[in-house]
C-alpha cells in the first residue's frame, strides 16, 4: 500500500515536520559499504540455512549489531511503499597466527608476517527477515584489508536497501555467517500503524473516521483509481481537524481510492484504497457495467474499476429460456475494461448475444445487434464440420446438444432436417462465422412457422373450452379427470359364457380412469382387418401411449400357450374368426422370451376356474392376479404412477367386484364337462 512521509509522521507524530523519510526510487534491492570495505550483493534471494557453529580457522569477520531504518521505496513520484533498511555493524573475531620459529632470520620472519597482512578477510554475510505474510534471505559478501584490522576491532558496516513492510506490521531480523562462526544476530521490531484512519459500517452507511489534530490541515479527494488512463475524481475538499465523512453503500467500488495530503507547499499524496475485498463494492461494480457495441463486429465492457472476466458469445432464441453458449467452436475470451474487442464473426444477427463471467458465474448478458437489427428471429443455427477430401457434416446447435439434419431424433431440426440442407444449399442460410475446419450458419424458419393457423387453432380450442365448461356447469354430472391409462383385454374366446365373464370385467374397468379396448367391442374391424392386423394395431398403440396388455388365461388360452411352446408353427392358425388370443401369441410370446415384457404386460385368471399353477412359468414374469380375490392389487397395477390412496383404491375393486362376481357365478354354475384340474380346465364348484 502508497505510504509516503505525510502518513508515517501522523502515525509517529501529530507535526509533519517531525519525521522525514528518504525516497528510493526504483525496485532494485542494493547493498553499499563503509569506507574500507568492499561488498557485494547477491542476485535473488537465497535459501536460509544457519547450520552448526564451527570453529574459526583464524582473524573472520562477523556480525555484531543490527540497525534499521524506515526509507520510502517510490516506483513513481506519489506511488511509495514502506520499507526496512537495514545496518549491518562487522568485527573482526580472532587472532592472526605469529611465526613460532625464533631461530630464522629476521628478514625471513618479517615476510611471515607481513604475507597475512597483505591479505583480505572475507565474509558471506546472509541476512534474514521476516513480515507476515513476506519471508526473505539475501546473500552479502564482504570483505576488507587485512592490514587495516585489529582482532575485536570494528571494521565498518555494510548497508542493505530494502525490505518492503506494511505499517503495522511485526518484523523479525536474523543475520549470521556462513559458515557459522557464533550464535545468529536477532532484532525484532514493530512497526508504526495508521490511527488516524478507520472505515466503519452503520447499516446501509459507510462511516470515513480521520482522526488526526485540531490544528492539521489536509486535502481530502475521493476517485476512482482506473488502471488505464488517468484517475477518474470523484469528490474534493479542503479539511481541517478530525473528520467524519459518511458514504452510502451503493457509492462503494473496489477502486474507490482516499488521497490525502497536507496544505503545504510541494507536499506528497497519500492514496488508500481500503474497499478491494468489499462484496458490496464488488457487487456494485458489476451493476454499473455495461455492454456497449461500437461497430458491426466491435464492442466494450465499459465499467468504472478493472474486472477479471471472460467473454463468450451465445446464441438466444425467441420466447425466453437459455442462451445457447457457443464454446466451442468460439472459445472463451478474457476481458479488458474500456478497450475495443473484436468479435470473430463474418455477420452480425440479432440473436447473438455477447456473455461475460467472472470466477465460472455470469455476469452479464446483452444481445448487442437487437437494437440496430429489430427483434430476435426464429432461425435455426446449424454446425458445419469440414473433414478431409471436401466431407463436411451439419448439425443444429440446439439446447439438448448438436442434432445431426438427417436423424430420427424427435426434436424440430430433425425433423426438417432435408428442408434445412436444401435452404442451405440454395443460399439462403447466412454465415456468421468460419474458420478452416467448422463455419455456423443461421437458417431462417419463418416458412415452416404457421402463425396464422397456430392463433385460429387457439381460438377454436378457447371457444371449445368455454363450451365444455358451460356444459358442465349446467348439467353438473362430471368432474374434470385426467385421462385414463390404457389397457388392451387378450383372451381366448371358448364359449359365450367366458365371452360374458370378459364382457362384465372391461365394462367395470371403463367405469375406472381406464380406457380399454376389447375384441368384443371390434367385431367390424376384427372382421374388416383379420384378428392378427387388429391385435398388431392396437398392441402398437397401447404400448406407445404407456398402456398394458392383459393377458386373461382361462383352460383354452394355457392350452394354446402350451401349443405354441412346443410347437409354436403348427399352432399359428387362430380358431376362431375372431380369436385375437390366438393370432397375438406370434407377438406376446417373442417379447416374453426376450425379456421385454414386464411393466408392459400383466396376467389374470378367475377364481374357480384355474389354478395359479395352471399359468405357464414364462408368464410368471410379470404380475399375475386372481379375480376377484386381488382386485385391488390389480387395479393399483393396471392404473400405474398416481394410484389412488389405498381407502379409494379399495371402494373402486369393490365396485368392480359386484360387477364381475354375478357373471363368474353364473359361468361356474352352468353345465359342461369337468376335466382334470391339473390340466387347467375348468371344474366344478
Amino acid at each position: 500500500m502508497p505510504v509516503p512521509w505525510f502518513l508515517l509522521s501522523l502515525a509517529l507524530g501529530r507535526s509533519p515536520m517531525v519525521l522525514s523519510l528518504e525516497k528510493l526510487m526504483g525496485p532494485q534491492d542494493t547493498a553499499r559499504c563503509s569506507p574500507g570495505l568492499s561488498c557485494h550483493l547477491w542476485d535473488g534471494d537465497v535459501i536460509c540455512l544457519p547450520g552448526s557453529i564451527v570453529s574459526a580457522p583464524g582473524p573472520v569477520l562477523v556480525p555484531t549489531r543490527l540497525q534499521t531504518e524506515l526509507v520510502l521505496r517510490c516506483h513513481q513520484e506519489t506511488d511509495c511503499d514502506l520499507c526496512v533498511r537495514v545496518a549491518i555493524h562487522l568485527a573482526v573475531h580472532g587472532h592472526f597466527e605469529e611465526s613460532k620459529d625464533e631461530d630464522r632470520s629476521g628478514r625471513a620472519a618479517d615476510l611471515e608476517l607481513e604475507e597475512p597482512r597483505n591479505a583480505f578477510l572475507q565474509a558471506q554475510v546472509v541476512l534474514s527477515f521476516q513480515a507476515y505474510p513476506t519471508a526473505r534471505c539475501v546473500l552479502l559478501e564482504v570483505q576488507v584489508p587485512a592490514a587495516l584490522v585489529q582482532p575485536g576491532q570494528s571494521v565498518g558496516s555494510v548497508v542493505f536497501d530494502c525490505f518492503e513492510a506494511a505499517l503495522g506490521a511485526e518484523v523479525r531480523l536474523w543475520s549470521y555467517t556462513q559458515p557459522r562462526y557464533q550464535k545468529e544476530l536477532n532484532l525484532t521490531q514493530q512497526l508504526p500503524a495508521l490511527p488516524w484512519l478507520s472505515v466503519s459500517a452503520d447499516g446501509d452507511d459507510v462511516h470515513l473516521v480521520l482522526d488526526v489534530s485540531e490544528e492539521q490541515h489536509f486535502g481530502l479527494s475521493l476517485y476512482w483509481n482506473q488502471v488505464q488512463g488517468p484517475t477518474k475524481p470523484w469528490w474534493h475538499s479542503n479539511l481541517t481537524g478530525p473528520r467524519n465523512i459518511t458514504l452510502n453503500h451503493t457509492d462503494l467500488f473496489p477502486c474507490l481510492c482516499i488521497q490525502v495530503w497536507p496544505l503545504e507547499p510541494d507536499s506528497v499524496r497519500t492514496s488508500l484504497c481500503p474497499f478491494k475485498e468489499d462484496p458490496r463494492a464488488h457487487r456494485n461494480l458489476w451493476r454499473a457495467a455495461r455492454l456497449r457495441l461500437l461497430s458491426p463486429r466491435g464492442w466494450q465492457l465499459n465499467a468504472p474499476c478493472l474486472l477479471l472476466a471472460e467473454a463468450t458469445l451465445c446464441w438466444q432464441a425467441p420466447g425466453g429460456g437459455p442462451c445457447l453458449s457457443l464454446v466451442p467452436p468460439l472459445s472463451r475470451e478474457n476481458v479488458t475494461v474500456n478497450k475495443t474487442l473484436e468479435l470473430p464473426l463474418l455477420n452480425a444477427h440479432p440473436n447473438l448475444c455477447v456473455q461475460v463471467s467472472s470466477w465460472e458465474k455470469l455476469q452479464l448478458q446483452e444481445c448487442l445487434w437487437a437494437d440496430s437489427l429489430g427483434a430476435l428471429k426464429d432461425d435455426m443455427l446449424l454446425l458445419e464440420t469440414r473433414g478431409p477430401q471436401d466431407n463436411r457434416s451439419l448439425c443444429a446447435l440446439e439446447p439438448s446438444g448438436c442434432t445431426p439434419l438427417l436423424s430420427r431424433a424427435s426434436t424440430r431440426a430433425a425433423h426438417l432436417g432435408e428442408q434445412l440442407l436444401q435452404d442451405l444449399q440454395s443460399g439462403q442460410c447466412l454465415q456468421l462465422w468460419e474458420d478452416d475446419l467448422r463455419a455456423l450458419w443461421a437458417c431462417p424458419m419463418d416458412k415452416y412457422v404457421h402463425q396464422r393457423w397456430a392463433l385460429v387453432w387457439l381460438a377454436c380450442l378457447l371457444l371449445a373450452s368455454a363450451l365444455f365448461l358451460l356444459f358442465l356447469v349446467k348439467k353438473n354430472q362430471v368432474k374434470a379427470v385426467a385421462r385414463g391409462r390404457a389397457a388392451l383385454l387378450l383372451y381366448s374366446a371358448e364359449d359365450s359364457g367366458f365371452e360374458c365373464l370378459v364382457g362384465a370385467l372391461a365394462s367395470a374397468l371403463c367405469q375406472l380412469p381406464l380406457r380399454v379396448a376389447v375384441d368384443l367391442w371390434s367385431r367390424r374391424e376384427l372382421s374388416a382387418q383379420g384378428p392378427l392386423a387388429w391385435f398388431h394395431a392396437q398392441r402398437r398403440q397401447t404400448l406407445q401411449e404407456g398402456g398394458v396388455v392383459v393377458l386373461l388365461f382361462s383352460p383354452g388360452a394355457v392350452a394354446l400357450c402350451h401349443e405354441w411352446l412346443q410347437d409354436g408353427a403348427s399352432a399359428s392358425a387362430p380358431h376362431g374368426p375372431h380369436d385375437a388370443f390366438a393370432a397375438s401369441l406370434s407377438c406376446v410370446l417373442p417379447d416374453f422370451l426376450q425379456g421385454r415384457a414386464p411393466g408392459r404386460y400383466v396376467g389374470a385368471y378367475f377364481d374357480g376356474l384355474l389354478h395359479s399353477e395352471a399359468v405357464p412359468a414364462l408368464f410368471r414374469s410379470v404380475p399375475v392376479f386372481s379375480l376377484p380375490s386381488q382386485l385391488s392389487d390389480f387395479l393399483g397395477t393396471l392404473q400405474g404412477p398416481g394410484t389412488p390412496r389405498p381407502g379409494r383404491l379399495g371402494e373402486r375393486a369393490k365396485r368392480v367386484s359386484r360387477v364381475l362376481q354375478p357373471a363368474l357365478d353364473q359361468l361356474l354354475q352352468s353345465p359342461g364337462d369337468p376335466r382334470d384340474p391339473e390340466d387347467g380346465t375348468r371344474v366344478g364348484t
